[in-house]
């Protein structure tokens, strides 16, 4: 999948989908408590809004889930990163907004959650306690070409679902066929002074 892709209608737009999975190769590579994630296995889409949330993410491993196959290799998990990831926040939030979802998947990168760390265990304030050390660490260290790219101001495009799985009786598979490219209008906030 190419990083842009030019239209008649004007110049070309960076593929976010594409940067989110190369951030998150590279938050990978950089922190070795996120050394068990395989960004191939994560299918990033963007969603409608849930109340404040700016990402979600879904375990599409074990029984009871749909399948989803990409290219032919299944997903494990998909992040649906919501309006406010896109409009109103800074490129720090973003980053912060990928580390907390991607702590939220198992260890064993099976396409579970973490028993220990869903929010029914851990409050806010903890929660935050655990990424505030990994967004510094990774910010000191990050590929300075994708962070410029995840500041970016203007239209992207990005995965949507044309039919969003559930784990309701019904369809049990989907493929890049239920997905499309579409676009996104990404507005970057300044950095918030402490």
């Amino acid at each position: 999948m190419a990083l842009v892709r030019g239209t008649a209608r004007g110049p070309a737009r960076p593929n976010a989908t594409l940067l989110f999975r190369q951030v998150v190769a590279d938050m990978a590579d950089s922190l070795p408590e996120l050394a068990h994630v395989r960004p191939s296995r994560i299918l990033f889409v963007a969603g409608e809004a849930r109340r404040g949330s700016r990402a979600t993410i879904k375990p599409l491993g074990g029984r009871g889930h749909p399948r989803v196959t990409l290219e032919g290799r299944r997903a494990l998990y998909c992040i649906t990163l919501r309006p406010k990831f896109f409009r109103s926040s800074t490129l720090e939030e973003r980053v912060a907004t990928l580390l907390h979802e991607l702590l939220h998947a198992s260890p064993s990168f099976d396409g579970t959650l973490s028993p220990e760390r869903r929010h029914e265990k851990l409050s806010p304030s903890r929660y935050a306690q655990l990424i505030e050390p990994l967004l510094t660490r990774y910010l000191a260290c990050a590929n300075p070409r994708l962070l410029k790219k995840l500041g970016h101001d203007g239209e992207v495009l990005a995965r949507q679902w044309l039919e969003r799985p559930t784990g309701k009786a019904g369809r049990r598979v989907y493929t890049e066929e239920d997905l499309f490219l579409g676009p996104v209008e990404m507005l970057t906030a300044p950095k918030k002074m402490h």
